[in-house]
């Protein structure tokens, strides 16, 4: 367990930031929308990524869907998303390096998703990241998810370290809004969208490579916090 009155921190959104998958969600959304005989519009995907499928789903299906047939949704957009995905994971360049030069300067990793536990198994696994994370979150972990600042701090209670001590790195606004309101600086990665839109989201920090998230703008951010 770390002294959580000094250890800093790093927790890592999955989706759009460890994994470049947010084209295979789209496939997968558009695959079982269009199944029920709806459409994902892109302006919907962007602005709901990131958040828990479950919400998504009433969003599109409608408020009157039974807590069964979201569940049941929610499963099938994500076994899709799985196979599209599964022996090909399209793991963000230079996500190694990143966690590498982060851990030896004695930061704690770990990550937060709105995802299911099996997506984010497929990740670690198939991504090689077995071992990096001294914690995880997932989206059944919490009763909230994105916007809610709960994955974020859960995350950090089971890192052993204070919300004050982490540093959160996010692709979409809902996972921002979640962070800032844990009340935890935000590292912005652009790919899912522009930095203009990250900026207005507010986050601390822009960065369009993953090796610009370093010990020193993680320490620049945290300074003065504790």
């Amino acid at each position: 367990m770390n002294n959580a009155s000094s250890a800093r921190g790093v927790i890592f959104d999955v989706d759009g930031v460890l994994v470049a998958s947010g084209p295979a969600h789209r496939a997968s959304w558009r695959t079982v929308a269009r199944k029920a005989g709806l459409e994902m519009p892109d302006d919907l995907f962007l602005h709901s990524f990131g958040m828990p499928s479950r919400d998504i789903i009433r969003r599109v299906w409608g408020e009157g869907l039974s807590d069964a047939r979201v569940r049941e949704v929610d499963d099938e957009k994500e076994k899709v998303y799985r196979e599209l995905v599964r022996g090909m994971l399209p793991l963000t360049i230079g996500v190694r390096e990143m966690l590498h030069g982060l851990r030896d300067a004695g930061l704690v990793l770990s990550v937060a998703t709105s995802g299911p536990p099996e997506n984010l198994e497929l990740v670690i696994r198939e991504g090689r990241l077995t071992g990096w994370f001294a914690a995880t979150v997932h989206g059944f972990d919490v009763e909230r998810g994105k916007p809610a600042p709960d994955c974020f701090l859960l995350a950090a209670q089971r890192a052993g370290l204070r919300p004050s001590g982490c540093v959160v790195v996010e692709d979409a606004p809902a996972g921002i809004a979640a962070a800032r309101a844990a009340q935890m600086p935000v590292i912005g990665f652009v790919g899912t969208h522009s930095a203009e839109r990250l900026r207005e989201a507010g986050v601390s920090a822009v960065v369009e490579r993953l090796t610009e998230v370093t010990p020193a703008l993680v320490d620049g951010l945290l300074a003065g916090r504790e």
